[in-house]
């Protein structure tokens, strides 16, 4: 037996191998969706939410791009069995680094922000994940092929990820007395937003099941994600310091909160609708508006 073909056999089922295979169809489906998402976050002007989306997506792709094909080799595209060409690779990569750096990166911010809205922002991310790769199958066979290795790297990106969560805790430690954040939930986010996409791709098939798909699974939702989690929370902070979530000044009232407060929060309009009124604006229009049922001498507030 050669012990050396043993050993690169060995190494290459042990090394982390990130794995996807989809169609044109899905590509077509998956960006028509991200235009949709961004254009529902202008409309309910959240617009802090959508440029850091939108700068997720850059980033994803210079890193992707820059990094992983262009510096370190570590990424591969195939298109019909043939190695893509550089012009072809950027195209797919531009895409898939958008359409995952705009879905993770709102994500992160619309938990992270705690916005009332992020239930229905988290339940259209999340759906479209696992639904998109079914509807695509309509589109044939899955000619393109994504792939990169991971274990060049990511013993680094565990280092980024332990130095930012030390220097996050040691903040913590000088406002003892009012904390500004759980790390449990900061982290929980990261992993759960990797989770969320890497196990989509997972039972849908985009990504392989082999001996190695767990353990990929688990390592990129701990890593990939959470490594940048510190420094996003306190870009976070700081942009809070200075403009709300539709870019108005810290300090005002939001156009949203400024909306409600005119027409008495969602609660004066259900009264409203059933022709209750708000007796909360002074005691002489609670004088000429309340009314009394006098039943058997006694007095009974309507």
């Amino acid at each position: 037996m050669d012990i050396g073909l043993l050993s690169a056999a060995m190494e290459n089922f042990t090394e982390i191998t990130p794995t996807r295979s989809l169609n044109l169809l899905y590509i077509i489906l998956d960006s028509v969706f991200i235009v949709f998402f961004m254009a529902l976050l202008i409309w309910k002007k959240r617009y802090q939410t959508a440029a850091f989306a939108l700068f997720g997506g850059v980033l994803y792709t210079i890193v992707d791009f820059g990094g992983f094909y262009l510096i370190s080799h570590t990424r591969q595209i195939f298109i019909d069995g043939e190695l893509a060409n550089t012009g072809e690779t950027f195209a797919v990569l531009l895409w898939m680094s958008m359409s995952y750096g705009i879905t993770n990166f709102a994500f992160i911010w619309v938990l992270v922000a705690k916005d009332k809205l992020s239930k229905y922002w988290i339940f259209a991310i999340v759906v479209w994940w696992l639904i998109c790769p079914s509807v695509s199958e309509l589109g044939g066979e899955a000619t393109i092929v994504t792939q990169r290795t991971t274990g060049a790297y990511h013993g680094w990106m565990g280092v980024v990820m332990i130095v930012g969560y030390f220097i996050l805790l040691l903040l913590l430690l000088r406002k003892e007395d009012k904390p500004f954040v759980s790390i449990l939930r900061l982290f929980a986010i990261g992993f759960f937003v990797q989770f969320g996409w890497e196990f989509s791709l997972l039972i849908n098939g985009i990504r392989p099941m082999n001996g190695m798909s767990i353990r990929t699974l688990l390592v990129n939702s701990c890593l990939e994600t959470n490594l940048g989690m510190p420094i996003i929370f306190l870009i976070f902070r700081l942009l809070r310091k200075f403009r709300n979530e539709d870019f108005t000044k810290a300090g005002k009232n939001s156009a949203e909160e400024n909306a409600e407060r005119s027409t008495g929060g969602f609660g004066e309009k259900v009264k409203t609708f059933f022709g209750c009124k708000n007796n909360a604006d002074g005691a002489s229009e609670n004088t000429v508006a309340d009314k009394t049922i006098v039943d058997g001498g006694g007095e009974n507030d309507d």
